[in-house]
Order: C-alpha cells, then sequence, then structure tokens
C-alpha cells in the first residue's frame, strides 16, 4: 500500500505521494488510472516527492490527470512547501521541478507563497510552432481571438475578454489547447481585467481540463495582462476556487500567493490500477 495525500491550493486538487525513500511503481499509465475522478482518487495532478540533490529540499514531479509529465503547478508547490515546512520547522524552503528551484515562505493567516521564476517570453520558450510575437498570436476561434502567450515553466496562452460569463470557455479551451501553433499544447486562460489590480480567471488546463484553480496560469495572466498595458505588476487574480495575489517584480520573478489545505490522508494499492 502506498500512503498519499490530499490536498488543494483553492480546489485545485493534487494526489502526493512520497517516494524520497525508494521509487514507487507509479508509470504514467497507472498514474492516469489513479488519477480518474470515477474510478481512482482523483486529482487535477498528481503529484510525486522525490529526492532533490543538492540545493534544495525536495524534487516535486507532476502528472497531468492525463498520465503526462508536467513542467510546473503553482498551486501544488505551495502545498508541497507547506509540507516541507511543517516537517522542517522552517519558514522557507526551495521546491525543485524539471522547470527549476521554487523557493516558497510561510505568510502570515496560513498563506503560502511561491517564487515562481521569471516567465519565458521568447517563442522558442513558449514554446510556438513558428517565429512571432508572443505577445499577440494570430490565434482566433469563435468571439475570441489576439491571445498573449509566455512560458512559466510550461506553455500558457492567455485570451482576454470583455464578460467571461457569457463566454462558452469550456467549448473553446479544450479546442485551443491542441491549436497547431503550441506543438506541446498549451493551456489556456481566459480573462476579464476588471480594474488595474483586479482578474477574474477561467483556465482549461493542458492534460486536465476546467479546474478550480491554477497558479502557474494566474502568474502567466498577470504577466500578460501587463505587456498587454492592461494592469499593473500587481493584481488579485480571482479564479472559480477563490482569489491569488500576484506581484511582477521589476527583476522578473512572479510572486504568488494564497491558502492551502489538506482534504484527507488515506493508502492506495497500486496493483488495483492498471499499468
Amino acid at each position: 500500500m502506498i500512503p498519499f495525500r490530499k490536498m488543494h491550493g483553492l480546489g485545485n486538487d493534487f494526489v502526493v505521494v512520497d517516494a524520497r525513500a525508494a521509487a514507487l511503481p507509479l508509470p504514467p499509465a497507472r498514474i492516469a488510472a489513479i488519477a480518474d475522478r470515477h474510478r481512482g482518487v482523483g486529482c487535477d495532478q498528481f503529484i510525486t516527492l522525490e529526492r532533490p540533490g543538492a540545493g534544495a529540499d525536495v524534487f516535486m514531479r507532476i502528472h497531468n490527470p492525463d498520465g503526462s509529465e508536467a513542467g510546473a503547478c503553482g498551486n501544488a508547490t505551495r502545498c508541497v512547501a507547506s509540507l516541507l515546512m511543517a516537517e522542517t520547522g522552517r519558514g522557507q524552503v526551495v521546491v525543485r521541478t524539471v522547470s527549476g528551484d521554487l523557493p516558497a515562505e510561510r505568510l502570515p493567516d496560513g498563506i503560502v507563497q511561491v517564487d515562481m521564476g521569471h516567465p519565458r517570453l521568447g517563442w522558442r520558450e513558449v514554446p510556438l510552432a513558428e517565429a512571432m510575437d508572443t505577445a499577440h498570436l494570430p490565434v482566433a476561434l469563435g468571439p475570441v481571438r489576439d491571445a498573449a502567450a509566455c512560458s512559466m515553466g510550461n506553455p500558457h496562452a492567455t485570451f482576454f475578454v470583455e464578460d467571461l460569463d457569457a463566454l462558452p470557455w469550456l467549448e473553446l479551451g479544450p479546442q485551443l489547447e491542441r491549436h497547431p501553433l503550441f506543438p506541446d499544447r498549451a493551456n489556456i486562460g481566459f480573462a476579464q481585467v476588471l480594474a488595474p489590480d483586479h482578474i477574474r480567471l477561467a483556465i482549461w488546463e493542458r492534460g486536465a481540463g476546467p479546474t478550480l484553480a491554477c497558479g502557474s496560469g494566474a502568474c502567466a495572466t498577470l504577466v500578460n495582462a501587463h505587456r498587454r498595458g492592461l494592469t499593473g505588476r500587481r493584481a488579485r487574480i480571482d479564479l472559480p476556487g477563490g482569489t491569488l495575489e500576484l506581484e511582477w517584480r521589476p527583476e522578473g520573478a512572479v510572486l504568488m500567493a494564497g491558502p492551502v489545505a489538506t482534504a484527507f490522508l488515506g493508502s492506495l494499492d497500486p496493483e488495483a490500477y492498471p499499468a
């Protein structure tokens, strides 16, 4: 049996397992089966804690619910950081991912803040299929067009809309995720700017579909909104699951802060899921 912890940040939920002592029998197909909300435990991402090597407190491996591996997940980083801070008794930790090291710290009132690093703005870094200005992509589908793109360790495209409530984004998201311009697919954000420091956001996550929150998507949205001159460098971003506070510092780092929670603890038999 493998112990696990079900955690979430604003409803963006994760199954977290600890493989620091030994590798676990969890190939991608088995992870996808565990992540299934009807026949498995269910989650937006499956998180495996591994030994980090020097310079970090843990290595966090991220799998989408389809079994594919992701490079970054801001809300999962905050959840894992909270575990490490409770484990070590420290107020600051470093979480290593395939996309880089992410420092995190505990703030008052149960808030965890993570430094998500610098956004990558070049077309190859997103990546896109061809050279172009990443602040204005020639992508259009139905009522949305002219996205802005960046990478926060994974590819994001943001469409700015007048009325999020009137937008059929659940229909648009899966088509845009697989647009030919995105060779690795993309996370798709639909953002309504309410004020220079306030944004409403809905996210269609690559490999996961609609989620209550997406930390890296919120970071990308602030970056893209500021690049377009729609907001300042700080903003409150309201997602279906709650609110995150974001800051894109002039030196380049994007800070994201919000609450985390443990829903329950459990154990699973890996042999009960197909590999």
